[in-house]
């Protein structure tokens, strides 16, 4: 079967088409379309590997870069039967590293305190709830993920730029997958290292992760759960962050199973605990945990081979019945350490975690409708 693509927008980015013929995989190299005129372009795929009812797409490699609709909007899926032999479509738009962001599905960013008290550290932090964009104007509940660093989450303007979640849940939005509640910690500055190492004086000096753990899960959660409309269950609660952020969450799952059964662990500074000596409890029952697992080929030597040991531990433990894991790794081979890397891999880990699918936003039915207060 032949499909032919006309769009004006022409950059360098290769067009792949994807489908449920692939998987959805929409960075397949198996179906990259070739160019035959400037705005042009055509595959033809085996009929042999097609269904009788196709449905498909075209991306610009990845969902951050799929096909959008002349006013920037999500498009349906493209339908039709193999047996019509030949395809002709238009595409007007591509998204740009998962923009444009519509303004009207931003979350909502309160500061739940500039300095909300850390008993366990008699210290002080501010701490901030990010909330769907309708969330005063609904009566949902909401899972909740909580967040390390909140300085490099969404401020702009901060120092090693930021993970943009604001605009990346915008557009979770606009795929029905917005409706969570983050909450984000900002790191203490010069405490931050003490506060993220769980137990080690060899690193840290005075290493404070313990506390600051049960700060985390025994007075923030309580708080926030009186607070803001939450799924209060495991099912529905998470914590995750970066580098030293994606470690001191690691230790937050092991220790407080029943509490957390989602982790999203971005680049882990794992170098830590090089032996992956994590303390855990002992359940009759073992917990069943879910762990998106990142990392950058171009964050040095170790942090790829180090995140494959970790998954074969997390084999180790799943057979000794500790965990009852499911674990999902992703690899970008030109990632370095930095946000704008884990900015671009954040919707993929909050769709999985918390949404229960593949990273296919395209089984979602267009979301457009807005609720103005």
């Amino acid at each position: 079967m032949r499909f032919e693509l006309y769009t004006e927008e022409n950059d360098e980015r290769k067009i792949y088409i994807t489908g449920n013929f692939n998987s959805w995989n929409p960075r397949d190299e198996r179906y990259i379309l070739s160019q035959y005129q400037k705005q042009n372009y055509f595959i033809e795929i085996d009929d042999q590997l097609l269904p009788e009812n196709i449905e498909y797409k075209f991306t610009k490699g990845g969902w951050e870069n799929v096909e959008l609709d002349k006013f920037g909007n999500i498009t349906p899926n493209r339908k039709i039967k193999k047996s019509a032999g030949k395809s002709s479509d238009l595409v007007e738009k591509w998204r740009l590293n998962w923009g444009p962001f519509k303004k009207e599905f931003f979350p909502i960013a309160e500061v739940i305190s500039e300095e909300f008290y850390i008993p366990q550290l008699d210290r002080h932090r501010k701490v901030w709830a990010l909330l769907p964009y309708d969330y005063y104007i609904s009566d949902k509940h909401y899972p909740v993920l909580y967040l390390q660093d909140a300085q490099n989450l969404f401020n702009e303007g901060s120092e090693y730029g930021n993970w943009e979640i604001d605009k990346k849940l915008s557009v979770l939005t606009e795929y029905g997958r917005g409706d969570i509640i983050i909450i984000a910690v900002e790191h203490g500055s010069d405490d931050r290292i003490k506060e993220y190492i769980f137990d080690n004086d060899h690193i840290a000096n005075g290493s404070e992760g313990k506390k600051y753990i049960r700060f985390v899960t025994d007075t923030l959660k309580p708080f926030v759960d009186e607070h803001y409309r939450t799924k209060r269950d495991r099912d529905n609660t998470g914590i995750g962050g970066s580098s030293l952020g994606a470690l001191i969450s690691i230790y937050s799952g092991f220790l407080y199973p029943e509490v957390y059964s989602k982790m999203l662990i971005f680049s882990p500074s794992l170098w830590v605990e090089p032996d992956n000596n994590f303390p855990m409890m002992n359940f009759r029952i073992p917990f069943k945990m879910k762990i998106y697992l990142y990392g950058g080929g171009q964050e040095g030597s170790k942090m790829v081979k180090r995140i494959h040991i970790f998954e074969q531990y997390l084999k180790r433990w799943e057979k000794k019945n500790l965990f009852d894991f499911e674990f999902r790794t992703s690899i970008n081979p030109e990632g370095t350490h930095n946000e704008f890397y884990w900015s671009q891999e954040f919707p993929r880990a909050i769709e999985w975690l918390f949404y229960d699918n593949t990273e296919n936003p395209v089984e979602v039915k267009p979301h457009q409708k807005i609720i103005k207060k």
